[in-house]
C-alpha cells in the first residue's frame, strides 16, 4: 500500500512541478521573450486559460497513466500468473522476475492474454508498479529464447520509464491542443458565435491529429531503446530472431487476409508507408533488426 501511495505521490509531484514550471515560464515568454522579437500578444493571451489547459491536458494524461493497468486488463481476455502451472508460464514468470532483480525494481505483474497474434506490452504508472503481458500467440509462435528477449524488451520499457515520459509528452501536447483551439475559437466567436463553436471542435480534431506526430516519433524511438536493452540482456541474436518470427507471422497473415493487418492492435510490424509512417507507433521491423545487428 505504501509503495502504491508513493507511486501516486510521485505522479502528483511531477504534475505539480510541470504545472509550476510552465506557470513561471509563461509570463517570461509573454512579457519578455516575445516582445524582444517584436511580438506583443499580452492583451490577447489569457494566462488563466493556459492554466486550465494545463490542468485538463496533464490531468487527463496522468489519470490515464494511473489507471493504465486496470484499463489494459479490462480490455483483454487475460489471467495473471502468480503460481505458474505450466512450463511456459514458469518460463515467462521467472524471466520477468530475474530481469526485475537485475534492475532492482519490484517484479511487475505478469499476465497472459488470449490472442493469436504474437504480441506483448508493458504498462503501469511507475517502474515499481507495472505489468508485463504476453499473448498466447507469442508463446505458440516463438521459441523460448525469443520469448525471453521479447520479455526483456518489455522490461526495457519499464526500466526506461517510457510510460511516464510518454504521459508527460501527451500532457504537453494536450495542453497545446486545448489552449490553441480555445484561443482561436474565442476570437472567432467575438465575430460569429456559431463560427467560434464549430471552429473549436474542428481545431480540436485537426490539432489532436497533428499532436500525434511527436508522440508517435517518441514511441518509435523508445522501441529502439527497448530493443537495445533486450540485446544487452540476452544478446542481439535472440531478439533479431524474435523480430524475424513476428515478421514471418505478419507476412503469412497478410497473405491469407490481405486487407487486414495481423497486428493492428499494437502495430508491432510498423508496416506503414507514405505520410502514415509519421503516425506509426513502431518502426519497421527491418529497421529494428538493422539496429540490433549494429549493436551486435
Amino acid at each position: 500500500m505504501l509503495k502504491k501511495l508513493k507511486g501516486i505521490g510521485l505522479l502528483l509531484l511531477a504534475n505539480m512541478l510541470i504545472f509550476l514550471t510552465l506557470s513561471l515560464t509563461f509570463p517570461l515568454i509573454l512579457n519578455v521573450l516575445l516582445p524582444s522579437f517584436g511580438i506583443d500578444v499580452r492583451g490577447s493571451v489569457d494566462q488563466t486559460q493556459l492554466v486550465w489547459a494545463m490542468v485538463i491536458g496533464f490531468g487527463g494524461a496522468f489519470i490515464s497513466l494511473a489507471f493504465s493497468k486496470h484499463m489494459a486488463r479490462a480490455m483483454l481476455d487475460c489471467y495473471q500468473i502468480t503460481q505458474p502451472r505450466t512450463k511456459q508460464e514458469a518460463m515467462v514468470f521467472q524471466t520477468v522476475q530475474e530481469l526485475a532483480q537485475r534492475l532492482h525494481v519490484k517484479t511487475p505483474e505478469v499476465w497472459i492474454f488470449d490472442a493469436p497474434d504474437p504480441n506483448a506490452f508493458a504498462t503501469g504508472p511507475t517502474k515499481n508498479n507495472a505489468m508485463v503481458a504476453v499473448s498466447t500467440g507469442l508463446l505458440e509462435n516463438l521459441s523460448e529464447a525469443e520469448v525471453r528477449s521479447v520479455l526483456a524488451h518489455e522490461m526495457g520499457h519499464v526500466w526506461n520509464g517510457d510510460m511516464f515520459t510518454t504521459t508527460v509528452l501527451m500532457g504537453l501536447m494536450n495542453t497545446f491542443v486545448y489552449f490553441i483551439s480555445n484561443f482561436i475559437a474565442r476570437h472567432l466567436a467575438e465575430r460569429n458565435a456559431a463560427l467560434g463553436f464549430i471552429s473549436y471542435f474542428f481545431l480540436q480534431i485537426v490539432l489532436s491529429f497533428l499532436a500525434m506526430i511527436p508522440i508517435c516519433w517518441f514511441s518509435r524511438r523508445r522501441e529502439f531503446e527497448a530493443d537495445r536493452f533486450a540485446g544487452q540482456a540476452y544478446g542481439a541474436a535472440p531478439m533479431i530472431a524474435a523480430l524475424e518470427s513476428i515478421q514471418r507471422y505478419v507476412e503469412a497473415a497478410q497473405l491469407h487476409y490481405p486487407t487486414q493487418d495481423a497486428l493492428a492492435t499494437m502495430k508491432i510490424s510498423g508496416n506503414t508507408g507514405g505520410m502514415m509512417r509519421l503516425f506509426a507507433t513502431h518502426p519497421p521491423i527491418e529497421e529494428r533488426i538493422a539496429a540490433l545487428r549494429r549493436l551486435a
